[in-house]
């Protein structure tokens, strides 16, 4: 969950740990011969908690209130509603068991929760409702398409509709019998990768939708059409596949404006518009997108010269983030996108603790000026949870070696935006040629936050314990190669706990170790031109989410301090490059608690909207 390069050894290490629900590393052969690749654990499937711990349980991010959650399904803004669907065991803390569980909000910050929308009981889904997509048809009516396991664990595509369209929490859903399953995989497609549905678009008289699969390791979106959303037919060419990319889970494909940062309906196509396409890799178990053109004559995807399409490729997040989904907002002409996060401290640590997983804050996306990535922000939203009196530095000079603590705020919950200066970029350091070929991540792992450089490595310590025995630095570096200077963008967990797993000393699993990764990704800035450079940093005592440059480059952590917790936790400023650094702006809001998936009361339903 890095950005650009090849599997290589330390990267395969990386993998086995980034999200345990779905890590290659069994095959599971059904009755009809169909292979799966899920990692699961039957004997914990079903074991219920019997107390939360709500130590490393985040304040304001989303998730239930216990047991195992993943990927996002397809969000949606429904008559004057937030939609949240997403996958859940409400038996247990590690991934089976799953339904479509189902939650409401206003403002994409509280949120209050219903009954599963969807849940295994039909003969086309009775071995497990996977992840899909909504799509808004005409007359306003929500469909849900999703993916469905039958008996011989053929995956097959599904669909769902509201019950009473007049209930705005829509609140029950139906699964009917004619036309399901909406798409049955014919022989040429592999009935075991044949998964994620996308949202539908209508262009050319025609409602388009789009399936991810793979055929060995060429990774492949089949595309499906229909005239009035009920027969649809495989195209004779997938919009889109590429070889040694393996799985495509999650496929997302959405059009962007190449002017200013409005959303598009899913369904616009024009000159003036480029279209994404993201896909979740299960193999490797991130994610990677390209930006291109749609040629709806040939019913093609062409990513644009330069927009690497591969695991090379540029990644939403450089972290712990995976099954995303975004959605055009009607309300308020934005384009969102959810992401989730899986625990990183082993599959007992879950079952004991009680839940696992949440989701990310939801996320505006819009086209860098440049043309040749996405830009990402926190909904504004999440602004009315910061406190009326934030906390602000502004013109400190930290010199190599110092440390700053921003006080008098929450650190271990906490929104922090920074913005930093130095006088010259002489002191860069050269970028090792060897680095060339290596992910980010291993380059900062290599040059941690404590290795000296020359501008850099500089930013915030964050979830930090007083004496700093434990940390999660997120840090920019700078190096110079040829005559352009390249940003290291680090959110480095390798200090973030004292807590030590060692598989041969412990007789522990790799399972059940915990998983610190260097995450990084480079920043596509140019410093020269102003020797300036912004972060903000969302602190949510076991995640960290952070945005460099405007969210030009985004990484997310999970981290599991065990010193800098609650009012334990500290939050600095620091520098360890000889070039001096200036602090030229800090403000530090502290976070309250939004409601979160308290059940929807009765009462609620005559609440006006």
């Amino acid at each position: 969950m890095m950005g650009g390069e090849n599997l290589r050894p330390s990267m395969a290490t990386t993998l086995l740990h980034v999200a345990a629900f779905c890590v290659v590393a069994a095959t599971i052969i059904g009755n009809s011969g169909v292979q799966g690749s899920h990692k699961v654990y039957r004997e914990l499937q079903s074991v219920p908690a019997d107390k939360v711990i709500e130590t490393h349980r985040t304040g304001y991010h989303f998730q239930p209130p216990k047991h195992w959650i993943n990927g996002t399904l397809r969000p949606m803004y429904f008559n004057g509603l937030y939609h949240l669907f997403y996958q859940y065991n409400p038996k247990g803390s590690v991934w089976g068991n799953i339904v479509w569980a189902h939650s409401v909000s206003k403002d994409l910050i509280n949120w209050e929760a219903l009954e599963p929308a969807i849940e295994a009981s039909k003969p086309f889904d009775i071995k497990g409702c996977w992840s899909g997509s909504a799509t808004i048809l005409p007359g306003n009516k929500p469909f849900i398409q999703y993916t469905g396991i039958d008996k011989d664990e053929r995956q097959l595509q599904d669909f769902a509709v509201p019950k009473n369209l007049s209930d705005p929490y829509l609140r029950e859903w139906v699964k009917p019998d004619q036309g399901n399953p909406f798409i049955d995989p014919d022989p040429s497609v592999n009935a075991s990768a044949f998964r994620d549905p996308t949202t539908a678009w209508f262009v050319n008289g025609e409602w388009h939708t789009v399936v991810g699969s793979k055929n060995d390791m060429l990774g492949i979106a089949y595309l499906y059409t229909s005239k009035d959303f009920k027969k649809w037919v495989k195209a004779k060419e997938p919009l889109h596949s590429v070889q040694g990319t393996g799985m495509w889970e999650c496929p997302d494909f959405y059009p962007v404006s190449q002017t200013g940062d409005r959303g598009l309906d899913t369904s616009a196509v024009d000159k003036s518009v480029k279209h994404v396409f993201k896909v979740s890799l299960d193999l490797t178990r991130f994610e990677y997108y390209t930006i291109g053109v749609y040629d709806i004559e040939k019913e093609k995807y062409i990513p644009d010269e330069g927009s690497v399409d591969s695991w090379a490729g540029i990644r939403y997040d450089y972290g712990n983030f995976y099954a995303s989904k975004s959605f055009f907002d009607y309300k308020k002409h934005r384009r969102i996108l959810w992401g989730w996060a899986n625990e990183s401290d082993g599959k007992t640590r879950d079952v004991n603790k009680g839940w696992a997983g949440i989701q990310l804050i939801p996320r505006k996306v819009w086209l860098d000026p440049n043309g040749k990535q996405l830009l990402q922000w926190p909904v504004e939203e999440l602004e009315t949870l910061r406190s009326a009196r934030p906390v602000t530095l502004s013109s400190k000079v930290l010199k190599q070696g110092q440390n700053i603590e921003v006080e008098g705020i929450t650190a271990a919950q906490a929104d922090v935006e920074v913005s930093f200066s130095f006088q010259s970029l002489d002191k860069a350091e050269p970028f090792d040629p060897k680095w060339a070929d290596l992910p980010a991540q291993d380059v900062c792992h290599e040059k941690g936050s404590t290795v000296p450089g020359g501008v850099g490595p500089f930013g915030l310590l964050t979830l930090a314990s007083e004496k700093l025995e434990e940390l999660t630095p997120v840090m920019f570096r700078v190096f110079k190669k040829g005559d352009k200077h390249l940003v290291l963008f680090c959110s480095d967990a390798t200090s973030s706990t004292l807590t030590k797993d060692d598989e041969k000393s412990s007789n522990l699993t790799r399972d059940d170790m915990m998983y610190k990764p260097s995450f990084a990704g480079y920043v596509d800035v140019d410093l020269s031109k102003t020797k300036k450079i912004a972060l903000r940093s969302l602190i949510d005592h076991s995640v960290v989410e952070s945005f460099a440059e405007g969210g030009k480059t985004v990484i997310s952590s999970r981290v599991y301090p065990t010193l800098a917790v609650g009012p334990k936790a500290h939050l600095f400023l620091f520098n360890n490059g000889t070039e001096e650094v200036t602090v030229d702006k800090l403000t530090a809001w502290d976070m309250a608690k939004p409601v979160m998936n308290v059940p929807l009361e009765k009462a609620s339903i005559n609440t006006e909207l």
